[in-house]
């Protein structure tokens, strides 16, 4: 058996909402279809402003300059996330300051967060892992009485709650990710969720090069300029109609992700019982969207053996994130090589995932989790 470790869910009308796009002659950003889907996220997550962007990567690059960072400038971050989180700080000209996971739920630990906030703290960045979401109440208790700004990275926590709450919404800015790899998909795109009038206003600026072509749309100027720094941020209309069609099935999709990972979480839970791995925790206060599902091995080596084992196979399984402040590029130019971040270390390094799509069904997961048992005999 063959079993990929992603496949795109495709929905069975994409096809016929990207032909009426083509057939509209209006393929760019900023079209009907764009608009349409905006209107629905907003609806759908109670949003008041929500802009579609050309990835969640350039979204959370329009939270981090509307911010107008400075060198000495700090925004506090996991260091077990993407890349991306930590480039949108740089690329506005801020500070990156990494902070420690909670060992259960792989997201920013509440307590090691307040230890590194400082008069220079601008923001911070809480990074929903897998779906579940970190601890927010904790993260605006310290954030508020310091009028820090809370930029939520929700690239996987599209359609998952905190305490009732959708991802995304609770802080002062949020991002989503539909890239090809997450839950609900337009091929590559994001989104760009603010609640906050002003935040909002610059946003459609420098998501439009810095102009102020939002207003001239509007009708409230007679002709729109250069006003602000910016780059080309807006979503094509023909990528905006797959996620169209995505979010027709939105919570079909969800629920073959749920009942996926509960398969995983049963046929597992004997091997976590006698301590051989460790399965992923939700909560009691988060409504997860299944986005990932990982086992937590005993060593490094213990995961990497069983790569090699699940891929010969024919399992698709891979690790995760390498932590940012241990990378090449955060030791050599950001000068941190004296950090220590030890359960991001761990969970780095032993952390490994299985397929999760809603292409799967009983007997693959069946097969997958076979193996898992047969790698430990």
């Amino acid at each position: 058996m063959n079993i990929p470790f992603h496949k795109p869910y495709i929905s069975p009308r994409a096809l016929e909402y990207i032909k009426d796009v083509i057939e509209r002659g209006k393929l760019s950003g900023d079209g009907p279809v764009g608009h349409e889907v905006e209107a629905e996220l907003k609806r759908r997550y109670g949003i008041r402003h929500l802009l579609l962007t050309t990835s969640c990567t350039h979204a959370m690059e329009i939270g981090m300059m509307l911010l107008d960072l400075k060198p000495e400038d700090e925004v506090i971050l996991p260091s077990f996330t993407f890349v991306s989180t930590a480039n949108a700080i740089l690329r506005a000209g801020g500070k990156p300051v990494f902070c420690e996971i909670d060992d259960s739920t792989c997201t920013i630990d509440v307590n090691d967060l307040e230890r590194r906030v400082t008069k220079k703290t601008r923001a911070i960045v809480p990074v929903h892992y897998a779906g579940v979401a970190a601890e927010m109440d904790g993260i605006l208790e310290i954030a508020r009485p310091r009028h820090i700004l809370v930029a939520e990275d929700a690239a996987q926590g599209v359609n998952a709650k905190y305490k009732g709450k959708f991802l995304g919404t609770i802080g002062d800015l949020g991002a989503f990710s539909f890239h090809d790899t997450k839950n609900f998909v337009m091929g590559e795109g994001g989104a760009f969720i603010t609640n906050d009038e002003n935040l909002a206003r610059r946003a459609e600026i420098v998501r439009e090069k810095g102009t102020n072509r939002a207003n001239f749309l509007r009708g409230e100027v007679d002709k729109y300029t250069w006003v602000d720094v910016g780059s080309s941020y807006v979503q094509s209309d023909v990528l905006a109609a797959i996620l169209k069609s995505q979010l027709e099935m939105i919570d079909e999709i969800q629920e073959k992700r749920r009942q996926i990972h509960e398969w995983y979480i049963e046929g597992l839970a004997d091997l976590a019982k006698r301590e051989q791995l460790r399965l992923p925790v939700i909560p009691s206060w988060c409504e997860s969207n299944y986005h990932i599902f990982y086992i937590l091995l005993r060593s490094e080596q213990e995961r990497n053996a069983m790569l090699k084992y699940l891929k010969e196979a024919g399992i698709g399984s891979t690790f995760h994130y390498v932590s940012l402040h241990s990378s090449p590029f955060a030791q050599r130019v950001l000068g941190l090589k004296g950090l220590r971040l030890p359960v991001t270390e761990r969970v780095s390094g032993t952390l490994l995932r299985l397929p999760i799509y809603p292409q799967l069904g009983k007997t693959e997961i069946d097969y997958v989790v076979g193996h898992v048992h047969n790698f430990f005999k």
